[in-house]
């Protein structure tokens, strides 16, 4: 199992832990089942009142989809298939609040997991990037998403600089994305802390509040989503020649 759950009956807290971290947590085709199992499971267990959403290990919290997972598409532009767009609690209409707990890389797909969090905790080790332009991929869902979340100039910077730039936890928290900074290693205690709050309230009035929340935005992430598969198609660049700009990434880059 990839994706590890551990629940406190005590405060309600469940913590969702995505444990991969020698491949930086990325998510492989199994791993986005047992996330999206996970999700549908916590609908059921009413013991469970909110929930933490964090990585494994020091390096990342999640660095998007497996680069090695096979994921065959459709001929079509107008269909493609995309396991991280069913990975997500919102996704599996889990309406119980989420709260993110980031440390070290949250970078590409990892923002369909953040952009579907309450609200996001991260410890000064957190950078956050989005490296699709830079191997030749369109970044249509993950911009969507992160629109939501952050200034238009600023979401536009991080996915247009690609791996030449990393949003510094500073940055993020200066601009919105994340609403609590931390010490190293500190991100999933606060987390949990903020999380076992929101629990001790009545349920029915959380999820409540949580589904206005995302009704709210509903609308323009479906006009958003529903371009994506053909920019998708039209932009990204043969699987090979994007494993060619992969193979001969530059390391270097700035923080901001």
């Amino acid at each position: 199992m990839t994706v590890r759950v551990s629940a406190d009956q005590d405060t309600g807290v469940a913590v969702v832990t995505l444990d991969r971290p020698e491949r930086l947590n990325a998510i492989d085709l199994a791993t986005a089942r047992q996330l999206a199992a996970t999700w549908r499971e916590l609908r059921f267990d009413d013991s469970v009142r909110a929930v933490v959403l964090t990585g494994a290990g020091e390096r990342a919290f999640c660095t998007g989809l497996d680069r090695d997972a096979d994921v065959p598409q459709p001929g079509s532009p107008y269909m493609q298939d995309d396991p991280l767009l069913t990975a997500g609690p919102k996704a599996n209409d889990l309406w119980k609040p989420v709260v993110a707990a980031v440390r070290g890389m949250a970078c590409g797909g990892a923002f369909y997991l953040l952009g579907e969090a309450e609200f996001v905790v991260a410890d000064t080790t957190a950078r956050f990037f989005d490296p699709h332009t830079t191997y030749g991929m369109v970044s249509a869902y993950e911009s969507v998403l992160m629109a939501q979340r952050m200034p238009y100039g600023e979401v536009a910077r991080m996915m247009l600089m690609g791996t030449a730039e990393r949003l510094s936890a500073q940055r993020a928290y200066d601009i919105g994305l994340v609403s609590e900074l931390t010490p190293p290693g500190e991100a999933l205690a606060a987390a949990t802390a903020r999380a076992a709050v929101i629990a001790g309230y009545p349920a029915g009035a959380v999820q409540g509040t949580v589904r206005a929340l995302w009704a709210s935005r509903e609308a323009a992430l479906a006009h958003g989503f529903a371009q994506a598969p053909h920019l998708i198609a039209l932009g990204n660049l043969p699987r090979e020649r994007q494993a060619e700009l992969f193979a001969g990434r530059r390391r270097r880059y700035r923080s901001r």
